[in-house]
């Protein structure tokens, strides 16, 4: 199961968005292809403008880092274990929490994704876990809640 894979020994839950990762790689696909056509057909259309190979390669090459910028949405994730989590969200950057920093995992009424909640009215979001993946992120929800419910329980 993609959602949240547990493993016994360690207790380590790894949770990624399922849908936002099919869509991220579709729209990815999309685009490389479009901007190919468009690539291609450039110096066959009669527009009055004089289109060269260079032009056709800067085509492609817009295309592409669109495509890898569309991909970025896909690697979101969130590694949590009895110690803490750490998170993952959309620029590739990691942040890791203790247990003892977060109050509470909540998934907002109308939220489109998850959040830590920490000390001071901050929160963090958890770009993982999104609400249109449904059930698996009611399961990856509580994967959380149980780590961090068992993380407090064993403070003196």
């Amino acid at each position: 199961m993609n959602a949240a894979v547990t493993e016994q020994q360690s207790e380590t839950v790894v949770i990624r968005p399922f849908k936002a990762a099919w869509m991220s790689v579709v729209l990815a696909i999309v685009l490389v292809v479009a901007f190919a056509v468009v690539a291609i057909l450039l110096r066959s259309s009669n527009t009055g403008a004089i289109f060269e190979v260079s032009d056709q390669v800067a085509m492609m090459g817009v295309g592409i880092v669109l495509a890898l910028g569309a991909l970025l949405f896909a690697t979101p994730r969130v590694r949590a274990d009895a110690e803490g989590i750490e998170v993952r969200n959309v620029l590739l950057l990691q942040k890791r929490f203790s247990w003892l920093e977060v109050l509470s995992v909540s998934f907002p009424d109308g939220a489109s994704f998850a959040r830590l909640e920490l000390p001071e009215d901050e929160y963090y979001g958890i770009l993982a876990i999104q609400a249109v993946d449904r059930d698996r992120a009611v399961e990856a929800v509580r994967a959380l809640r149980r780590l961090h419910k068992q993380a407090w329980a064993d403070q003196p």
